[in-house]
């Protein structure tokens, strides 16, 4: 499984502290902010906007939270500053690494994200220097204990997906971009729980990253996403799974 999907597991498995949940709110709400400064506050008309908002609806961020996001950005006000910014990198084991930022302040982010390279034993590239390893894909991940694979294998492919993996505790099921939506409501109508739909960066090819090098570039996706102005974090590392244990085992 990519390094996508055991990444997003393992945040799930951890669980969201109060503190995490206030940034995480306050990200979700830039990007529902720029999304309709950029289209408009119709989620409607709004495709973007309305992959936002159930973002943010699928983490739990309050309706109220949601709306006032939305007048911000087609009022606007503070989504005016905030400019979609995406740096390339490599991590430790020779990982890539693809960071989406939102930034009031472009010299002061590259200069948080470059100094956290840099500690992890990895570092900054130019652009396009990694990009050409990902794809662009909508990526739907399903709550395993209630899926029958087989059935929603047949569902999701009949309703345009590309793909669909299946490993421990994780489903996730792959399409195109534009077909995100539509095959989400698919599955939610054969009474499937999705538990987060988004749009994603997903390695052509992974690299397998040995135990030592593996717990640095953990922390590294940690650190990365930590950061105030950072969105997402993406990489084509593929962890073995008892560093995985034991990330997960230690906690913050």
């Amino acid at each position: 499984m990519s390094g996508h999907s055991k990444w997003s597991q393992i945040k799930r498995q951890k669980g969201v502290t109060d503190h995490k949940r206030g940034q995480l709110f306050t990200k979700l709400g830039r990007e529902i902010s720029v999304a309709a400064r950029k289209g408009g506050g119709d989620p409607g008309s709004n495709f973007q906007l309305r992959l936002a908002v159930q973002k943010a609806r699928d983490s739990n961020m309050p309706m109220d939270n949601i709306d006032r996001a939305i007048k911000k950005g087609a009022g606007g006000t503070e989504a005016t500053s905030l400019a979609e910014v995406t740096y390339e990198g490599y991590g430790p084991g020779g990982m890539a690494v693809i960071v989406n930022a939102l930034s009031d302040n472009r010299n002061r982010t590259a200069s948080e994200i470059r100094s956290t390279f840099t500690k992890a034993g990895g570092n900054l590239g130019e652009t396009g220097s990694v990009g050409w390893l990902f794809d662009n894909r909508g990526v739907i991940t399903l709550e395993a204990a209630k899926v029958a694979p087989d059935e929603i294998a047949l569902c999701a492919i009949d309703a345009g997906a590309e793909d669909i993996k299946i490993e421990d505790q994780a489903v996730e099921v792959y399409t195109r971009p534009e077909d995100l939506e539509k095959v989400r409501k698919a599955l939610e109508a054969q009474n499937v729980t999705v538990v987060s739909a988004e749009l994603s960066m997903i390695p052509k090819t992974t690299v397998a990253i040995d135990e030592k090098h593996a717990l640095q570039a953990l922390k590294l996706m940690e650190k990365l996403e930590a950061l105030d102005d950072v969105q997402q974090v993406y990489s084509n590392a593929d962890f073995p799974n008892e560093v995985l244990a034991k990330y997960q085992s230690d906690g913050d």
